[in-house]
């Protein structure tokens, strides 16, 4: 086809389309007003990437109820810092971020110093609890977070959340990397094969249960849990009130069978001020009058209470949400 006929053609086609639209029927009113978000998350392997597919099982349930219109998508993406940036940028409607990094962001502190703070940050509701977990060798000689001076320690990917909460504890207990015979920089997906491989003792993995990564160490190797408790921890979570007491439970993996006390943030649902009112609250509602379901949907869910569902943030309320907490008694 030439290229002169092919502008004809498109020109009539065009032509066509408009006299469909002016003689056709007008097109649907509520599908004409359809809103789109998407849901920032992580690693398709972690468990950021299935919860948040499972807020939007439940919003499109929503919708195809014909209760709103708005179409719930997933992105798999960094996870938190990621999620954070991207809200700032417009990019992202909705983000899973653990507390400790909403924090951060909203006072322009720690890795966002640069950037500096993000007063449009918005909480949505809370998730599963996000453990500082600590996982060893069982010949590394490794009872609890104390015994981690001169062992090969794998500090986490630089930048990362879980990086920097190790970090700031690390601050508590006046340690280095030099503290360590070895520090490695090794992303989640390469830290149980390390393990197994006997090229580091240990690593932290902050993180909902039950793993992917934790069981592969748990199940190619001779490794388990270790608590991470004491007064420096203690003292620790009385200067950062968002990291609360934490507990793995017992026999969830393979040579850990007893339960396993730490601390650590919990996943949240962050927003933005610039998301409507609406939509906050469709979303709020289509997850918390689906309660019973939504904890079905992944394991890490399992504990969840309207209650807890509200500890933890550290940003402002969206008001949207807080339409609806007001409507079910959660909030005065």
């Amino acid at each position: 086809m030439t290229g002169s006929l092919f502008v004809k053609r498109f020109a009539c086609a065009l032509a066509f389309g408009a006299l469909l639209t002016v003689g056709g029927p007008a097109p649907d009113a509520a599908q004409a007003q359809q809103e789109f978000i998407t849901v920032g998350t992580g690693g398709v392997t972690g468990v950021y990437y299935p919860v948040g597919g499972a807020i939007c099982r439940l919003v499109e349930k929503g919708r195809r109820a014909k209760e709103h219109n708005i179409r719930c998508t997933v992105e798999s993406t960094g996870a938190s810092v990621f999620n954070v940036n991207a809200i700032r940028s417009g990019d992202l409607s909705l983000g899973i971020v653990q507390s400790d990094t909403q924090y951060y962001a909203f006072t322009g502190s720690e890795q966002f110093a640069q950037a500096g703070p993000d007063p449009d940050l918005r909480a949505m509701f809370s998730l599963q609890s996000e453990a500082f977990t600590l996982v060893v060798r069982d010949d590394a000689g490794i009872k609890t977070f104390d015994d981690l001076p001169g062992k090969r320690m794998n500090l986490g990917d630089p930048g990362s959340g879980n990086r920097n909460t190790l970090e700031l504890l690390m601050k508590e207990y006046g340690w280095t990397p030099a503290t360590y015979k070895l520090a490695t920089d090794l992303k989640p997906a390469e830290m149980a094969g390390a393990l197994c491989d006997n090229k580091i003792d240990a690593y932290v993995y902050v993180v909902g249960h039950p793993n992917g990564s934790i069981q592969e160490a748990a199940n190619t190797c001779g490794s388990h849990v270790a608590p991470v408790t004491g007064p420096k921890v203690e003292a620790f979570m009385k200067s950062y009130p968002f990291y609360p007491v934490a507990v793995i439970p017992g026999g969830m993996y393979k040579g850990t069978d007893q339960d396993v006390t730490t601390f650590g943030p919990r996943a949240t649902l962050l927003t933005s001020a610039k998301l409507s009112d609406e939509i906050a609250y469709e979303i709020t509602k289509a997850v918390f009058a689906n309660l019973d379901e939504f904890k079905k949907l992944h394991p890490a869910l399992a504990d969840l209470t309207p209650e807890n569902m509200l500890e933890g943030n550290s940003v402002p309320y969206h008001p949207g949400a807080v339409k609806y907490y007001k409507e079910i008694g959660l909030m005065r």
